[in-house]
């Protein structure tokens, strides 16, 4: 599979070896929305989630390439499969796509989007669905300017 990331970035696939760092992303994710909170729980989705069916990958920078150096990539995406509950049709999901900050908007995220429907047509989908947070307005720009729509509002009352 091809990808256009930008010069100086690597993208390479990730595994179920990967539990720990994804979960790592994933809390960073959250964390920035709303700091201080435990996000323990994250591990049960990494858990129920993460295999061989649900493709990750990973971003490097490449050109600083170190001898016998472990790097440590800077963004993630995390794929899996959902189906579309109005029609009955299986569609690929985005479970996570982040970067980290010191490394936005410079066509990473816009990368991994093409990257994903790259890979959700090679398998025969013709959706991707993701879920996005309205306060996230960095994310919901980049989204609607790859073309996605809102289909569905999520809608949630606290029974407190």
């Amino acid at each position: 599979m091809s990808s256009s990331l930008p010069p100086g970035y690597r993208l390479y696939p990730g595994s179920s070896l990967d539990r720990a760092l994804l979960l790592k992303f994933m809390q960073q994710t959250y964390e920035e929305m709303e700091s201080g909170e435990s996000y323990s729980h994250l591990a049960l989705t990494v858990d129920q989630y993460l295999s061989q069916e649900t493709p990750l990958w990973w971003v490097e920078v490449s050109d600083t390439e170190i001898s016998g150096v472990q790097k440590q990539p800077v963004a993630c995406l995390w794929m899996g499969t959902a189906i579309d509950q109005l029609r009955g049709d299986r569609h690929t999901h985005i479970f996570l796509l982040y970067v980290t900050p010191e490394h936005r908007r410079r066509g990473l995220g816009t990368a991994l989007m093409r990257q994903a429907e790259e890979w959700a047509k090679i398998r025969g989908d013709r959706q991707i669905g993701l879920q996005v947070f309205q306060s996230n307005q960095a994310a919901v720009n980049l989204y609607q300017n790859l073309g996605y729509q809102t289909q569905a509002l999520w809608m949630v009352k606290p029974l407190r």
